[in-house]
């Protein structure tokens, strides 16, 4: 039974020692690739964790590039850069045109400093997979304010997990906010400040497909967390359109050679018109290697704002996974392993306990809290969903009246 304690939560772009809550992906096994014609380089996330007092590195996680230049490499490790209101019409990120007038590096950080902020978030690591003890991590990282609402785009393994979120303006002053929402498969979340505050600055949006190899690249963000905030470094941009394979996921990115280190997970890549073109997500760190960041284009970030600025819908469960090995050797069903029920919340109404095991939603299996999580997002506010539970080796149905996160 010992391995059943192992705490093996993972996610696409880190794997992070920590609980998965209904609206976290919780326990994806990565796995090691093994084609001999690629070299493996892991990935751990940029972002810093603060455990006790102490900063650690997040875990890592394997992937294959598809580009020869990467094949020298035996194993280089890449570092992930590691973070509801309702409104009628989600917010509209800022769009210039790129006629804008090109601006000097000092320019570039007057206008979009103000606009990145720091991210701090508190969440519970679990000790094992099914027990309700552990002990309260504190993370930070970057995000970039898109709307004068209050609206933050980061990295979703900024978030991950979060129980509470605070964002730092750049002139140090913090503030409460919640997350919005989120897509995992694209690392991409939407923060947004609770707080009854003006936002210090608003980023532009440039278009990612219009930039050029060679042009210049200003990376804005908080590397090392809070006390190097607003941190400003430069370079160009190296290549575009970097296809990585991640946790069996195709990532497209663009490379940089401009300084990204741990808490820049979130921050703003900028062009020469004070535009963001890109989040700052990854690099590769190995002795041999230097100057090989990763940033989501922009362009892929805008096609998502809209839906990730509406509020995700809660159970209101902390769950972890029950693999098909973890099945089989414990005699269980696969599924959604139940660990905490919120007090007050539409799970605890509709009668889920701890210790239940979801089998299927609204209708479909689910195997992990992915699964639950996707199926999810096409309901809204009020929806009533069928849940199916096995308790105590018994198979239930309970009617879910799901409710704004």
């Amino acid at each position: 039974m010992d391995e059943l304690h192992e705490n093996k939560n993972e996610t696409a772009l880190c794997i992070i020692d920590n609980s998965s809550s209904e609206n976290v992906s919780s326990v994806k096994k990565v796995k090691r690739a093994k084609n001999k014609f690629f070299m493996a380089f892991i990935a751990t996330a940029v972002v810093s964790s603060i455990i006790g007092g102490l900063i650690v590195g997040a875990l890592g996680f394997f992937v294959l590039p598809k580009t020869d230049m990467f094949n020298k490499y035996i194993q280089s490790k890449v570092e992930s850069s590691k973070e509801n209101q309702t409104y009628n019409i989600a917010p509209k990120a800022t769009l210039t045109s790129n006629l804008t007038q090109q601006l000097t590096i000092p320019e570039i950080a007057k206008k979009v400093g103000p606009a990145v902020v720091g991210i701090t978030t508190k969440s519970f690591q679990y000790f094992n997979n099914f027990d309700v003890y552990g002990q309260e991590v504190d993370s930070v990282g970057s995000g970039i304010i898109f709307s004068s609402d209050g609206y933050i785009v980061t990295n979703y393994h900024v978030i991950q997990g979060a129980q509470q979120v605070k964002v730092i303006f750049n002139n140090g002053k913090e503030v409460n906010a919640k997350v919005v929402n989120y897509d995992s498969d694209f690392d991409i979340a939407v923060v947004k400040i609770t707080d009854d505050v003006k936002v210090p600055g608003v980023a532009e949006f440039g278009d990612s497909d219009s930039i050029e190899v060679g042009e210049t690249a200003v990376a804005i963000g908080n590397p090392l967390g809070k006390d190097l905030l607003g941190s400003v470094t430069a370079g160009v941009i190296s290549a575009l359109n970097r296809q990585v394979d991640v946790n069996n996921k195709n990532l497209t990115f663009i490379q940089t050679d401009a300084a990204i280190n741990p808490g820049n997970s979130g921050g703003a890549l900028v062009n020469s018109r004070g535009q963001v073109i890109g989040i700052n997500t990854a690099k590769i760190s190995a002795n041999n290697v230097e100057g090989i960041g990763f940033a989501i284009p922009i362009n892929i970030v805008k096609s998502k704002i809209d839906v990730l600025s509406k509020p995700l819908v809660k159970i209101g469960i902390v769950c972890r996974d029950i693999t098909s090995d973890l099945a089989k050797r414990y005699n269980l069903p696969v599924g959604v392993y139940v660990l905490q029920v919120e007090e007050f919340s539409p799970a605890e109404r509709a009668g889920i306990q701890s210790g239940d095991i979801i089998t299927e939603f609204a209708g479909q299996t689910v195997k992990t809290t992915s699964d639950i999580n996707k199926i999810k997002s096409n309901y809204k506010v009020n929806d009533n969903v069928k849940v199916k539970i096995i308790r105590d080796g018994k198979s239930l149905t309970v009617n879910l009246k799901l409710s704004e996160s």
